[in-house]
């Protein structure tokens, strides 16, 4: 048996995916990324490799591709493909029905249209500010002492919404701890920020050629809170994908590997 990897070396988790020669997912691992993103890619690729009893190295692999923040870190790689191009491949491959997405990441938000065969029609990218990205996300979740998971449940038990002003994430989070100490309830202002963030999509969404569905990656589309606000903003619905949204982009670099690993 033939094996294909793809190591997605992102600013904030590492995630790889190693996938059997008809295209069936052999392993998967999504780890918090270190300051050294080579030590990042080889830690992820070890623990990939340790799932399937035939491989003793990412050496083994027929085929390697890296792609994410630090693709051009991944040991062993035989090929480095942008992010944008994998995540496409990588929700072609889960859902060939999904033609756009919005990838939040931890430092950029990318509206991304895919084509028939899983290529990138045309794509948006927010990378100027960190606001509405995964690390806003953090530092919000953070202001309320909570992890991501309680905030986004927070947030969709409001029955009220909170507008956030602020665009930039440090003044954002300053807005935010002033409410909470002006005694506002703290679900409604956890709306409020879901809601900020949704609204910065609807361009991104809108570039991407959203029309009736779209589909959300990255670790951000755990988010139910998001979910639910975009869902409002752009009035179309958020697909749900089968396989975790946080691993697309790994998925696609090894649908990739596949592809030409086999040419």
């Amino acid at each position: 048996m033939k094996y294909f990897g793809g190591c997605d070396a992102g600013s904030t988790y590492t995630k790889c995916v190693i996938i059997d020669e008809n295209g069936k997912i052999a392993a998967s691992v999504i780890t918090r990324s270190r300051i050294n993103p080579v030590l990042s890619a080889q830690g992820a690729l070890d623990e990939a490799v340790k799932q399937i009893p035939e491989l003793k190295s990412a050496e083994d692999l027929t085929y390697l591709v890296g792609t994410g923040y630090g693709r051009n870190k991944v040991p062993f790689a035989d090929e480095n493909i942008s992010e944008i191009s994998c995540h496409a491949m990588g929700v072609h491959v889960s859902d060939s029905e999904v033609k756009a997405i919005i990838d939040i990441g931890g430092q950029d938000v990318k509206g991304i249209a895919i084509d028939k065969d899983g290529t990138v029609l045309n794509f948006a990218m927010n990378d100027k500010c960190a606001a509405g990205t995964g690390r806003f996300f953090e530092s919000m979740a953070n202001a309320f002492e909570m992890n991501l998971e309680e905030f986004s449940n927070l947030s969709l038990t409001a029955k009220n919404t909170i507008p956030i002003t602020a665009q930039c994430t440090v003044f954002a989070e300053s807005e935010v701890i002033s409410l909470v100490g002006e005694g506002k309830p703290m679900e409604e202002i956890a709306a409020g920020i879901q809601l900020s963030v949704a609204k910065r999509c609807f361009v991104m969404a809108k570039k991407a050629g959203a029309t009736d569905s779209i589909t959300l990656t990255g670790g951000c589309a755990k988010n139910d809170g998001l979910k639910k606000a975009i869902e409002k903003v752009l009035k179309i619905k958020v697909v749900d994908l089968p396989i975790d949204p946080q691993l697309m982009g790994a998925l696609g670099a090894a649908e990739f590997a596949r592809i030409k690993g086999n040419n």
